[in-house]
């Protein structure tokens, strides 16, 4: 479905996965989650501070201004679809989507009305789209919401519609390193609240990328002692 940035129309063709209706419902799922947490100084806090470096570091990858087509995998709260679409070319185009109607209304209200966008009703795990669709895909802070199978396939769907030479960038929680003392703040804390994204800590992204599908990871880098990590990725 597509959706006008303006308004959101239509009825929703997608159920809730169940693991957003059982861990994520006081932060995506419910209308007064969106309220409570769609304040950008309250993004930067959980982060730490480092939403504004993360953001514009995953950004800057694309390129100024950003050409071609632009694929960003799930709504986040902040100003991050705001400043991506800043970097994009005139004639470039942003395609956003989300499982959550409540998210993408969200997101429409905050963008109001603009060309070149356009907001999708689309489960990240299984994308209604063609292969090698885009010059660049972004997943930001999104995987270690999901559960491993359901992380698998999103990082295979993200890959499939990049298209050969695109990049696709994921920037998500990474395990800290030995000497951060965060880690031994963050490790009960998401395992109370975010109960996949210790995966994270365990494993490294490129683990969950499909065979069939060749890659070249082109840049790794990790900040705040290591617990945020950034992934630059190209299609061979």
């Amino acid at each position: 479905m597509s959706i006008n940035p303006a308004r959101i129309s239509g009825e929703s063709r997608f159920a809730i996965p169940v693991y957003l209706k059982r861990h994520y419902w006081w932060a995506y799922v419910h209308p007064t989650a969106v309220r409570v947490f769609e304040r950008q100084w309250l993004v930067n806090l959980i982060l730490w501070g480092n939403f504004r470096r993360l953001r514009d570091a995953a950004i800057d990858l694309f390129g100024s201004p950003i050409r071609g087509r632009t694929l960003q995998v799930a709504c986040v709260y902040g100003d991050l679809t705001q400043r991506l679409l800043d970097q994009h070319d005139a004639d470039a185009t942003l395609d956003v989507v989300d499982v959550l109607p409540v998210q993408l209304d969200n997101l429409a209200r905050k963008l109001g009305s603009q060309p070149n966008v356009t907001l999708r009703q689309c489960d990240s795990s299984d994308l209604d789209m063609e292969d090698d669709s885009y010059d660049q895909v972004l997943v930001f802070f999104l995987l270690h919401e999901m559960p491993q199978e359901t992380r698998k396939r999103t990082v295979a769907e993200a890959l499939r519609v990049t298209k050969p030479g695109g990049r696709l960038v994921f920037v998500d929680y990474h395990g800290p390193h030995a000497g951060n003392p965060m880690g031994w703040f963050m490790r009960p804390v998401l395992k109370l609240l975010e109960p996949f994204a210790l995966d994270l800590w365990r494993q490294e992204i490129s683990s969950w990328l499909p065979a069939a599908i060749d890659v070249i990871q082109v840049q790794k880098r990790t900040w705040f002692g290591g617990l945020y990590q950034l992934i630059e990725l190209r299609r061979a």
